[in-house]
């Protein structure tokens, strides 16, 4: 089917390019806030933060007076990353150089008693720089007075591990280390916008926090050889097993997640699929003992291709593919990698084309990871590719709900992705008296609300993204996707309810701001713009309208999931549609007085238009709607004369 998103790029170069200290534009971004105690670098995968690290970290032991710098990465095979680098080679004024005794991502129980101790060892030493796993410093710390961290720098890579729930040991571990010691606090992740209800920090800690954001567009603008990025879906019936084939290119360097095994995609047999997808491309010539390579002979051609097992549980098995991966310096080293929980973040293997996904994920935050191990910027590629194979619902299955609302977050998953990889626009308020001299990326709006407080501002320019992916996953947004809620009510009920949710310390005034932001800068985003001469059109709805013209009346008009709608609608059959539609009316939205305040109008326009009341039997979920507004309002007026 073809791609729900694609986005094509200029290789400026610009973000691969280095200064004089050998920093790439991120990184060079990123040191401009080296003073800071707290610092939250996000930042896409491929850009760089490891080194963006070490450039902070040098520059804190020898400039800050800070005694240490521990690295926690969330697993043993990412802390390659931050293995001994010559930076002075570059123009920077020093080495990383982190001994190996202190290199504590080595084979072995990670929260073993020997790792443990050396992490002691470590604090109570002279040497500068320890690297660990989350796990390692979680077990080191049960035991160790938060008043150590005095004077230390604690990086934590991939941040989004953490969070603000109480059951979460690295969240309240680093809430504990920022109250009660002087440690700096370094945290880097590659997707810090998650539609998980729990928010990685507490409101009043992450304000001590400076932040430093490099989008995914400036980075993947700025490659030399990417040119585009797709992403797309797949639905199948059945089992996975016998779909996979349709859309799995071996002439494309590939990475295959198979599904979890407590998922509905899952056979149950992890093993037996990855046996069944490589029987399925050819037949096993050998393993090689030394590497884990899996050499298998292709059924179409005899081409051989070079598979990487990485769902393997024999651990000595395992290391030997995983140290084989790391080393990869060529394109003909791998053609395949099938895994199942690795290989999913601060995992370079730079050739990858595409990342074949089966099943969906929960987590925005493990698509984004997913979709980054295919845009690295590689001379063997322009093209990268995320697919995601998706069981549609049938109307047979128990788990019915289930395989609906799985296809409808792929769907918004997909959404929030094309937003996040566009170019960012800047909105303002338009004026009878403005001289129109528009700046680039600016675009002005009548009637439109700017943000004014500091908080409306930091979340508008630093969270838009994750609050767009709390929205998008919410429950009662994606009961509105199939097209059945009025689009009035989704931008001016349900957003500023979510809102209120995520920011409850917020004035009325200030949730309006932020609603708006969201959703013009979603319209926006979602629709064509296309420039004739010195005026600009977008695409609204099914018309190009003057973007001069635009008023935030006629976007709050605009459906945000019109595009969802216009997917369903092509990408499943009428059957799988009405399935959907009709799980969907099985955990309708209950109406309220706020929806039916915006429905009444159009209720009325409705009659005079059609000369009828709207029926409910109507196959139009928009008038089925309004059918049951006036029984609302009819029952809601009973109850009110019968209280008298």
């Amino acid at each position: 089917m073809p791609n729900i998103v694609d986005v094509t790029y200029s290789q400026t170069g610009q973000s691969t390019n280095t200064n004089t200290m050998g920093m790439r534009e991120m990184q060079s971004r990123a040191f401009e806030a080296r003073d800071a105690n707290y610092l939250l670098l996000k930042a896409p995968p491929a850009s760089g933060k490891s080194r963006a690290l070490m450039f902070l970290a040098l520059d804190k032991l020898i400039n800050q007076g800070i005694k240490k710098v521990i690295v926690a990465v969330p697993e043993r095979s990412i802390g390659s990353s931050f293995s001994k680098t010559d930076l002075k080679k570059d123009g920077f004024f020093a080495n990383w150089e982190p001994i190996d005794v202190y290199n504590l991502c080595t084979p072995g129980e990670d929260g073993s008693k020997s790792k443990v101790q050396a992490f002691h060892n470590f604090m109570d030493s002279d040497e500068k720089i320890l690297i660990c796993t989350h796990a390692t410093l979680r077990f080191a710390c049960d035991t160790l007075d938060e008043t150590k961290f005095n004077n230390t720098l604690l990086a934590i890579d991939e941040f989004h591990h953490v969070s603000a729930d109480v059951n979460n040991r690295l969240g309240e571990l680093l809430k504990v280390i920022m109250n009660k010691s002087t440690a700096h606090i370094i945290a880097m992740t590659g997707s810090y916008f998650r539609g998980d209800s729990v928010p990685i920090l507490t409101p009043e800690n992450e304000a001590k926090f400076t932040k430093v954001t490099y989008n995914y567009y400036e980075q993947l603008n700025g490659y030399n050889y990417l040119k585009s990025l797709g992403i797309g879906y797949h639905f199948y019936s059945g089992k996975y097993t016998s779909a996979i084939l349709e859309i799995l290119d071996t002439d494309k360097k590939t990475i295959i997640h198979i599904p979890n095994v407590n998922s509905g995609e899952s056979t149950k047999d992890k093993h037996n699929e990855v046996d069944f997808i490589i029987d399925a491309i050819g037949k096993v010539i050998k393993q090689d003992a030394e590497t884990g390579v899996i050499f298998v002979e292709r059924h179409s051609d005899g081409k051989v291709i070079k598979i990487a097992d990485l769902v393997e549980d024999n651990g000595r098995e395992r290391d030997k593919i995983v140290n084989y991966l790391r080393n990869v310096k060529s394109v003909d080293d791998m053609d395949l990698i099938i895994a199942l929980g690795m290989a999913k973040e601060g995992f370079d293997w730079p050739f990858c084309e595409h990342a074949l996904t089966i099943g969906h994920r929960g987590s925005l935050t493990e698509i984004i990871q997913i979709i980054g191990r295919c845009t690295r910027d590689s001379n063997n590629k322009t093209h990268a590719q995320f697919t995601n194979l998706i069981a549609q619902p049938e109307a047979i299955q128990d788990d019915v709900k289930v395989a609906t609302n799985n296809m409808l977050k792929a769907i918004t998953a997909s959404l929030l992705m094309e937003q996040v990889l566009a170019p960012n626009f800047k909105f303002k308020t338009k004026l009878d008296n403005d001289d129109d001299d528009i700046k680039s990326g600016e675009i002005k709006i009548r009637g439109f609300k700017e943000p004014s407080s500091k908080r409306v501002k930091d979340i508008v320019e630093s969270d838009l993204n994750d609050l767009k992916a709390s929205i998008l996953q919410d429950d009662s947004m994606l009961k509105a996707m199939p097209g059945n809620i009025d689009p009035e009510v989704i931008n001016k009920v349900l957003i500023p309810k979510i809102i209120r949710v995520k920011y409850p310390e917020l004035s009325d005034e200030e949730i309006e701001e932020i609603r708006q932001y969201v959703v013009v800068d979603s319209v926006i985003k979602s629709g064509e713009i296309k420039e004739v001469g010195d005026q600009r059109f977008i695409r609204m709805t099914d018309k190009f309208i003057n973007i001069d013209d635009i008023h935030i009346d006629l976007i709050d008009k605009v459906n945000p999931f019109q595009k969802a709608f216009e997917i369903l609608s092509k990408s499943v059959t009428t059957k799988v549609l009405k399935v959907i539609q009709d799980t969907i009316e099985a955990t309708r939205i209950k109406m309220d007085f706020e929806e039916a305040k915006i429905l009444w109008p159009k209720i009325v326009e409705f009659r005079k238009l059609h000369e009828k009341e709207p029926s409910l039997n109507s196959n139009n979920p928009l008038e089925k709607r309004m059918a049951e507004c006036i029984i609302y309002l009819k029952e809601e007026k009973r109850k009110r004369l019968a209280n008298g």
